[in-house]
Parts: C-alpha cells; structure tokens; sequence
C-alpha cells in the first residue's frame, strides 16, 4: 500500500517543486492516519507547501480509491536528514563533516570521511585532513552529515 501511496504522491510533489521522502499508515488510530512526508529542495519546508500537497495528494488518492475506509491524510516535514541528497544541502552543509559511502571500492575505499568542499556535475568534493579528494558522483551511493571528521 505504501509503494503505491508513493508512486502516486511522487508526481504530485513534483508539480510544487517537492521531494516524498516517506510515508507511514498508522492503524492504530481510529481512523487510520496517513503520514506522508516532503522536503522542499529549493527552500524551507512551510506550511503552505504541507497545504498545496495535501489538497491536490487527497484529490488523487480518492479518485484512485486506495483507501476505501476513511483515514486521515497528513502531510508534514520531516525535519533535518543527514542524507544530503539536493544541491541545496551540498550548498548548506559546505564545510561540515560528512560521510560519502560509494557502490563499489573507489581507490580502495567504500566509506570516505572528510569535510564537504562542494559538489558538481562530476565530482563531490572533500577535504580530508588538508588533503583534496575528488569522488566521481556515479561511484556514489548516498552522502550524509557525520559526526566529525577522521
């Protein structure tokens, strides 16, 4: 059900310049709540866009029935990730302590810790321990925010 919820809400998104970032049904309450969750990439996650989303996601959730028993349809931000996933974050997060962790071995490592210097069309770029390091973009599998650098 969830997959499905995403797929659909995924292009709603879209058309407001917004990212789904998950989706939980709670059947513990009664009625059921759907909580789907956006990142605006361009700017701070406001109320307006929770607004926009909700009224046009629960126009085509209904009209594709997926749920046929009433349920209630939240829509939120969820906070600061420490995946860094946009050009906003990369632009943000500049200087912080991160963690590159890469699809197969890049010069012999899967996990490459050091400060974000930036990110371009090919390369993220680090600084570890004074020393430049260039990752090519399509040897990585995500990058996040770490606690400090090695």
């Amino acid at each position: 059900m969830i997959p499905k919820v995403i797929d659909l809400a995924a292009p709603v998104a879209a058309q407001f310049n917004l990212e789904v970032v998950g989706a939980v049904f709670q059947t513990n309450q009664s009625p059921p709540v759907l909580r789907v969750d956006i990142r605006n990439c361009d700017a701070d996650t406001g109320l307006e866009d929770c607004e926009k989303m909700s009224r046009a996601l629960e126009a085509v959730l209904d009209e594709d029935d997926v749920f046929p028993e009433a349920y209630v349809l939240e829509i939120s931000s969820p906070g600061l990730s420490t995946l860094l996933t946009c050009d906003r974050d990369f632009v943000s997060f500049r200087g912080f302590p991160v963690l590159v962790q890469t699809h197969q071995p890049y010069r012999g490592h899967h996990q490459w810790i050091g400060n974000l210097t930036g990110r371009d069309e090919k390369f993220v770029q680090l600084n570890q321990k004074g020393r430049p390091i260039k990752i090519p973009r399509e040897e990585i599998l995500q990058v996040q925010l770490h606690d400090s650098p090695e």
